[in-house]
């Protein structure tokens, strides 16, 4: 096999950051007082990245003898990725001074764990695939007890670890039988090959664990009892970016293996993913009603979103797949958006996370309390906004191919979703409350927030402009 350099310049944005990651290692050991100089050649570093992908984006080709898809797909979700890292170092740089955990490889953590989110959304082999899941979750984990002086950060991180080395032992043995029946990991090879595998129980059986896998990363029930857990546990700008890139890299690995390997599956496989995002919208939406921490109602908010999202793998269409796309960017904007808030109040140990400490803020932070009123208007689906849309895309969808129960199903979990979003924003506008916060939130903070509230916004009014980059990468 002889190495083409040309492939170098294919996966440009992945080695940038790549080598970002890594210098910044070096410069904690060479500067002293090196905070600064690590996060503004972070910024600087996937800001290149970012450029190079949307260099990239107009090419459709693949790379390293067809393990890496290069362009397209590929680099529509190594934007999206980034976008949400510099939101979330914007977010950080405070967050992490104030919590007492500021260390270098906070930032390099969140960077390799980016750099295995684009090696997911690159893969064009089910061992690409691997190595990309992987990297993100080993680096989750350790983000996850970030907190090392915490009792419950250290609790997430293990439940998180010992649930996650869990599914990666289905993940992988889906792959070893789906290799076992089809001789080969190449997706594309496999699909090639789908008239002869329909037939064979060894290639279903390791279908059936590939998506037991998947449904672990995205939190979708059965597999989402961890989520709430460990997103309450870690530190809420790591919740912030789990919630949100590590959604969306699961959803893209989940992508090219149903579209690309499966040509979107059978009517059996759909069946399979709209039972999952039926459980997931009703377990999801019910339990969150019931929670008094902002950070937990988020987490199951999360597992009924992978839901949502799961109608379009049922649906199985262009337009479902491309809703999904859209509905991932609009829910890392959302999300990011309300953790993002939660991390400029938070202090000391899960201290005004409630929401009872809600109570009032408008009245003393107008200004924040509008910026969550808009986030908390979107996830509830709420036109003009970003939420309304990603949700309106996923159920046409499904009633275009026929699952108007699927539908109907969504709408109404929609409304369940309503309350407890529709509850926060009570809660801070019609309410007295006495809880002063301890901490001015930053200007580079605050920019983030911004950025995510006209990102919301935008989609909203101009859907368009995200749904004509994902149509026609499948």
């Amino acid at each position: 096999m002889d190495f083409n350099p040309t492939d170098l310049l294919n996966i440009l944005p992945i080695l940038i950051v790549t080598v970002t990651a890594l210098a910044i290692l070096m410069l904690e050991i060479t500067i002293k007082r090196a905070e600064p100089a690590v996060f503004v050649f972070s910024i600087a570093g996937l800001l290149a990245a970012m450029v190079s992908a949307i260099y990239l984006y107009p090419i459709r080709e693949s790379a390293f003898y067809e393990m890496v898809n290069v362009g397209g797909f590929a680099s529509f979700f190594h934007v999206v990725f980034i976008i949400i890292t510099i939101l979330t170092f914007l977010l950080s740089r405070q967050y992490i001074e104030r919590m007492g955990i500021y260390h270098s490889e906070y930032y390099a953590m969140i960077l390799f764990s980016l750099v295995g989110m684009m090696l997911i959304a690159s893969s064009r082999d089910l061992l690409m695939l691997f190595i990309g899941i992987e990297l993100m979750s080993i680096s989750f984990y350790v983000l996850a007890g970030f907190m090392r002086g915490r009792l419950t950060s250290n609790e997430s991180a293990l439940k998180y670890f010992l649930l996650g080395a869990f599914a990666t032992g289905f993940l992988v043995y889906g792959m070893a039988l789906i290799y076992g029946a089809s001789a080969t990991t190449n997706l594309p090879a496999i699909a090639g090959q789908l008239d002869e595998l329909f037939n064979s129980t060894i290639f279903w059986i390791g279908v059936a664990m590939l998506t037991m896998g998947f449904s672990f990363k995205v939190a979708s029930v059965p597999f989402h009892m961890w989520a709430p857990d460990v997103y309450e546990g870690a530190p809420t700008t790591i919740t912030a970016y789990m919630s949100t890139a590590g959604k969306a890299a699961a959803f893209s690995g989940f992508l090219i293996v149903v579209m690309y390997a499966f040509a979107g599956g059978t009517e059996k496989l759909q069946d399979l993913f709209a039972i999952l995002a039926v459980c997931s919208m009703v377990v999801g939406n019910v339990i969150a009603i019931s929670q008094h921490n902002l950070k937990r109602m988020l987490a199951y908010s999360s597992i009924a979103h992978a839901g949502y999202m799961l109608i379009g793998f049922a649906a199985a269409s262009e337009l479902g797949m491309s809703g999904v796309m859209f509905y991932v960017v609009a829910y890392g904007f959302m999300n990011i958006g309300a953790f993002g808030i939660l991390s400029m109040v938070e202090y000391g140990e899960n201290k005004n996370l409630t929401f009872d400490e809600y109570k009032g803020f408008a009245s003393r932070k107008p200004f924040l309390a509008a910026l969550m009123a808009i986030f908390m208007f979107s996830l509830s689906g709420i036109p003009p906004f970003a939420g309304f849309f990603g949700k309106y895309y996923i159920f046409i969808s499904a009633i275009q191919e026929g699952y108007t129960w699927l539908a109907i199903a969504g709408v109404l979990a929609s409304v369940v979703g309503v309350y407890y979003y529709i509850r926060v924003i009570v809660y801070m506008y019609f309410y007295d409350g006495d809880v002063t916060l301890e901490v001015e939130p930053s200007y580079i903070g605050i920019a983030a927030l911004v950025i995510s509230a006209i990102a919301v916004i935008q989609m909203g009014i101009l859907p368009s402009t995200i749904l004509r980059l994902t149509t026609g990468l499948f």
